[in-house]
């Protein structure tokens, strides 16, 4: 083996190495708590679908619409949610872009079951604001760590 050939080696590892997409513990972070949500969401709505009684509030509505549609609005966004969650940890951009969005909206509807479960309201409107910093921090093209 001569210089040459080491350099040579050297200088090819390091564009190997810069070529590597960064990884975050931010956007695996992110991408359990989406899905955790998410599953979260996917077990209300179903709840709400199947058992009418099981949001008890005094007027029978929340903010706007029946159990029956919150119901459906939970799980849909479920579903999206632990697709995004799978896409974050993997450091897809659509994923990272979706997942802030799908938090603001989760955070706001969040706001309407305030009277039916306080507590785990403001939990996951705690959860949406860190899911949205660990989206948006981490560099372009980075992955789960």
């Amino acid at each position: 083996m001569n210089a040459s050939s080491g350099t040579h080696a050297g200088a090819q590892a390091a564009p190997e190495a810069a070529r590597r997409a960064p990884s975050s513990g931010w956007l695996t972070f992110a991408g359990i708590i989406i899905l955790m949500i998410g599953c979260s969401n996917v077990i209300s709505g179903l709840a709400a679908l199947f058992k009418d009684d099981y949001y008890t509030v005094s007027e029978g509505r929340l903010l706007v619409f029946d159990f029956t549609a919150w119901g459906w609005i939970w799980l849909a966004l479920g579903v999206v949610q632990a697709a995004v969650g799978v896409g974050a940890v993997r450091g897809s951009e659509w994923a990272r872009m979706t997942g802030t969005a799908l938090a603001v909206v989760v955070a706001v509807c969040q706001l309407a079951f305030l009277a039916a479960f306080p507590l785990w309201s403001l939990l996951v409107i705690g959860l949406c604001v860190l899911v949205i910093y660990a989206l948006v921090s981490p560099p372009r093209g980075a992955t789960g760590a």
